[in-house]
């Protein structure tokens, strides 16, 4: 009896994004798009044949080059910091970001930079005109002979001014913006997003051509189209900041040629935007005299240690449900510290409202900053400063113990730098130190538990506030 042929199984396609799955199902797993899942037959095999003789021969692995796939300096130090070094040729590059955050401002200056030093950049805005990239330019210094600018939201048009002018610097705003005419669908939909990012990894990869794409997000904070738009780039980096606030950080979520740990500081003025080498001065106040409700921290961003302060207050409520106002904080976390101050350190707020901030705008989310918001509080609470110079780091625990820290040696050094001279660490870490690379000057005081730190400083202060 012969055997019998397997019938092809069904497959069913996203007509968006491609996505297959052998159910049909209502909502598409990959573009999460509605009704766009249709019934297509799967192939019974393989389609794509061998190609000989093969166009770019294997050779071994010590006898390829390098010296094309090394990283050229942009001449903006922070954003070579989080990319590793510099554009790497023929890597494309993803800037994501907030409207109004800073992002075409920060490639504007890139591009001109780029520039000066001899080469042809092409800066293609699909969201601007020609007139307004001008006026930008002005204002921030980036006008340059060798930098050209078009304004085209045409995929075939872009790929023409590439041949052109055969660019040693693409800048593409925003990849949300171009569409191809061989591309069902409008602008910055799913299967135009995904066609615009292969065609122009596809022309970067062969010109050896880097590429700087600037991408939309969504109301979550991700990079708006497909998901695989993160995966075909090579860099993925986000462009953070307070719209109330000059300062901005960039920081590599996705990074084929460099650390993803590293974040890059920048101050958003009138004449364009600035890098930050030293930006401590932002997040810690320069008040002359000591005030109760203060306490420096030094918190790591990446691999950069970054000194911020803490200030928190506490009044008498008016409201039988007393407010944890944050700002820079996690809200839940405060609360779990002022239950733990509650338990442990004897500091009795519930007829209180307590505002806690950073200095700066910052946002911190690091555990190491709970101590020096435990003595912040403590401090606005009872009503004494902490003495002057001083600093905690440490993450308290539900039961009051500090818990170590990670790079205690490099936050203590940065500290040091600015002239603060008393640390306030968890025991557990100070043990780990090497009393020979500490910094001259610098005093560490090891505490075990919370309620250790408050009577260190508060022991003898006024109970009958916290009442």
């Amino acid at each position: 009896m012969a055997a019998r042929t397997p019938r092809p199984r069904p497959a069913f396609r996203c007509t968006e994004c491609g996505w297959t799955t052998v159910k049909w199902v209502g909502r598409c797993g990959e573009c999460q798009e509605w009704g766009t899942v249709a019934e297509a037959e799967a192939p019974a095999g393989p389609r794509t044949a061998a190609t000989s003789p093969a166009r770019t021969p294997a050779v071994p692995i010590s006898e390829v080059p390098v010296d094309a796939a090394r990283a050229v300096p942009t001449g903006v130090d922070e954003l070579d910091r989080v990319l590793g070094g510099g554009l790497v040729p023929g890597a494309v590059v993803l800037l994501a970001g907030e409207p109004g955050v800073g992002k075409s401002t920060l490639l504007l200056d890139v591009a001109a930079i780029a520039a000066m030093g001899g080469r042809t950049v092409l800066y293609v805005s699909g969201e601007e005109s020609a007139g307004q990239v001008r006026l930008r330019a002005e204002r921030i210094g980036a006008l340059a002979p060798s930098l050209l600018l078009a304004s085209e939201t045409d995929l075939g048009t872009v790929l023409g001014h590439v041949e052109a002018s055969e660019p040693d610097l693409l800048v593409l705003d925003s990849v949300q913006t171009i569409a191809s005419t061989a591309v069902e669908g409008g602008p910055g939909g799913v299967a135009q997003v995904r066609e615009v990012a292969s065609s122009i990894i596809q022309a970067a990869k062969s010109r050896n051509m880097p590429v700087l794409l600037v991408g939309h997000v969504t109301k979550d904070g991700s990079v708006a189209g497909p998901r695989t738009l993160e995966h075909l780039v090579d860099v993925v980096c986000t462009f953070e900041g307070d719209r109330h606030s000059s300062l901005r950080l960039v920081r590599a979520v996705k990074n084929r040629y460099g650390p993803t740990d590293e974040v890059g500081c920048f101050e958003l003025t009138e004449g364009g935007i600035v890098g930050l080498a030293d930006p401590s001065g932002l997040f810690v106040s320069a008040a002359v005299q000591d005030v109760p409700g203060t306490c420096v921290t030094v918190t790591l961003e990446g691999r950069r240690p970054l000194p911020l302060e803490v200030q928190a207050l506490a009044v008498p409520s008016t409201v039988p449900n007393p407010r944890r106002t944050t700002n820079g904080l996690d809200s839940s976390r405060l609360a779990m510290l002022l239950a733990v101050m509650h338990r442990f350190a004897g500091l009795r707020l519930d007829q209180q409202d307590v505002y806690a901030s950073t200095v700066g705008g910052l946002r911190v989310s690091e555990p190491a900053a709970d101590l020096a918001v435990a003595l912040a509080v403590m401090s606005a609470a009872r009503h004494r400063a902490l003495p002057r110079g001083t600093f905690a780091i440490g993450e308290v625990g539900l039961s009051g113990e500090l818990r170590p820290v990670a790079a205690l040696a490099r936050r203590l050094g940065e500290a040091a730098r600015l002239g603060l001279r008393t640390a306030v660490v968890p025991a557990a870490s100070a043990s780990q130190l090497d009393p020979a690379r500490l910094p001259a000057g610098l005093t560490i005081r090891p505490v075990h538990h919370v309620a250790e730190a408050a009577e260190l400083y508060f022991a003898d202060a006024d109970e009958r506030a916290t009442r």
